[in-house]
């Protein structure tokens, strides 16, 4: 038995050293429910982490964009729906001005409400989404997933074309106002086929969200077996843990009153 070096005690607190540093790494990880508090945790975890997060950054970035243009087709066809019921109208004015038992007065008034309803069109075929316009020729470019692939909406043009012909269109007499339904019919087909246009492209864009949103869920849960606590098995390690701590410091007293014994050895001499 040495007094010097006492074996016995080094060994115990670096024994209760190791226990303190487990305790301290298992209430960190109960604390912020993250596997994940150092970088020495789980370096290859770690790293996959921060790549799933990130694209799941994206993913949610590219949902939000599908988002807003499927708003700004709704808007655009809410629009195209209030243009429709005009040209209609346009439609049946132009009808009843043909009537030969009709006054040249009222045949004026067909005329006032045709042309009102045309400046209606023109007038909407100006409107806007955030800024950007709802009826123009160019293009709208939607990023569709996380890595920049983009989906392109053909524009609608309210200002050109059969609509421009029939919104700027105006009759004085039944010769005249059979023109005017001709250019008013050629507008509702073109009306028809861009609102089928814009609803398969509505139609486009509401599954690329559900795949994003169902992508974002996955991602996010192989993320969460990399980098969140399991709450039930870190808090038994905890547990023991503790109770290694505990058993660690009885011992590492113990241990330190070996020299005492030796000191009593040497004042029986």
């Amino acid at each position: 038995m040495v007094i010097n070096t006492n074996i016995a005690a080094l060994t115990a607190a670096n024994d209760l050293d190791k226990s303190n540093n487990a305790l301290n790494n298992s209430l960190a990880r109960l604390s912020t429910g993250s596997q994940l508090v150092n970088a020495s945790d789980n370096p290859a975890g770690l790293a996959e982490s921060i790549s799933l997060n990130a694209l799941i950054g994206q993913t949610n970035a590219a949902n939000d964009n599908v988002s807003n243009a499927t708003s700004f087709l709704q808007t655009q066809d809410g629009y195209l729906q209030q243009v429709g019921s005009a040209l209609d109208q346009m439609a049946a004015l132009a009808v009843e001005a043909q009537d030969g038992t009709i006054s040249s007065s009222q045949l004026a008034d067909y005329n006032s409400e045709f042309t009102a309803l045309g400046s209606y069109i023109q007038d909407t075929a100006t409107k806007a989404f955030n800024g950007v316009s709802l009826f123009s020729s160019g293009n709208l470019s939607v990023t569709t997933d996380g890595s920049g692939t983009s989906y392109n909406i053909s524009g609608i043009n309210l200002g050109a074309g059969t609509y421009s012909t029939a919104s700027g269109a105006s009759f004085t007499s039944s010769t005249t106002a059979a023109t005017a339904l001709t250019e008013v019919t050629a507008a509702i087909s073109s009306l028809g086929t861009d609102r089928a246009a814009v609803g398969a492209n509505e139609e486009r864009l509401q599954y690329t969200s559900q795949a994003l949103s169902v992508l974002s869920t996955n991602l996010t849960s192989a993320n969460s077996q990399i980098s969140d606590v399991d709450v039930a098995t870190e808090s038994t390690n905890f547990a023991k843990q503790q109770i290694l701590v505990q058993s660690g410091t009885a011992m590492l007293s113990q241990a330190n009153q070996n020299p005492q014994n030796v000191l009593k050895l040497i004042q029986n001499l």
